[in-house]
């Protein structure tokens, strides 16, 4: 493996497509079973899809081409996106839309981020000199499941990611999707993301898909020394917010400004 490590390998099953009506003359034949030989041919042209289908590399490879040619320049970020099927994490209706640029509804008034947004937060993780030196992110807590996206592509790039959503119809959304791509160590809570999960505390990056006024003190109490947390905060100026970027050293902490950003609100409880 080299210093910057190339996606971990998760099964991510690809979806079949559908063939559309065969050529040849209108015969109409009752047929309750079909030939074995027919249906075996058909099933391996299944097994291989055109490509052309949102299931296909090339779709998410031309997503990862644009956050390159954005400034993204994280490689194993990159290639981890491009494995993860972001059309599987939304609603089937709005699944043409999953590769662009876009932010979409996943139902109680909450979004699956944009790719770009994904991506800049989790390269902000990845240049911390802790996972620089690790080569990987290491122990994750993320804040704000969600729909399970971000968890999935944290997945390749950690050694385990544990996973906070406060709304329980969320969580099992999120869980649903993840044990269906059987997606690799990745643990789901449900429970007040304000909170962090002591339990399995101290983590070595942590990740929110929230933002409040500022960072809850007990997620800098949940950071690893030599640990980054990147999480939006209210601006300065109290018209928006920003990514707030903060290490964690020997000597205690020190904090940084990204990007100007939109996240729903950071709230506390379960709903």
């Amino acid at each position: 493996m080299s210093d910057k490590p190339s996606p971990r390998g998760a099964r991510f099953p690809a979806s079949l497509g559908s063939r559309g009506p065969s050529a040849g003359p209108q015969v109409t034949l009752l047929r309750p079973q079909r030939p074995l030989q027919e249906a075996a041919r058909d099933a391996a042209r299944l097994a291989a899809p055109s490509g052309l289908g949102l299931d296909s590399a090339p779709v998410r490879q031309r997503m990862v081409q644009r956050l390159r040619a954005d400034g993204v320049r994280c490689e194993p970020l990159l290639q981890a996106m491009g494995l993860v099927p972001r059309h599987e994490f939304v609603d089937s209706a709005l699944a043409a839309q999953a590769y662009e640029d876009t932010s979409l509804p996943i139902g109680l008034s909450q979004t699956i981020s944009k790719p770009s947004v994904v991506a800049r937060m989790i390269e902000w993780l990845y240049l911390g000199e802790g996972a620089r030196a690790r080569g990987h992110l290491g122990r994750v807590l993320e804040i704000g499941t969600g729909c399970g996206y971000q968890a999935a592509v944290l997945a390749q790039l950690s050694t385990s990611v544990m996973s906070v959503e406060r709304l329980k119809a969320l969580h099992e959304l999120a869980a649903r999707h993840l044990h269906r791509l059987q997606v690799p160590r990745c643990r789901l809570v449900y429970g007040d993301g304000m909170r962090g999960h002591p339990p399995n505390a101290p983590y070595d990056s942590i990740i929110a898909a929230a933002g409040g006024d500022d960072l809850p003190a007990v997620w800098l109490e949940q950071l690893a020394v030599g640990g980054r947390l990147v999480a939006p905060a209210r601006s300065a100026d109290g018209r928006g917010q920003v990514l707030v970027i903060v290490d964690r050293g020997p000597a205690g902490f020190t904090r940084r400004l990204g990007e100007a950003v939109q996240f729903v609100p950071l709230k506390s409880g379960t709903h």
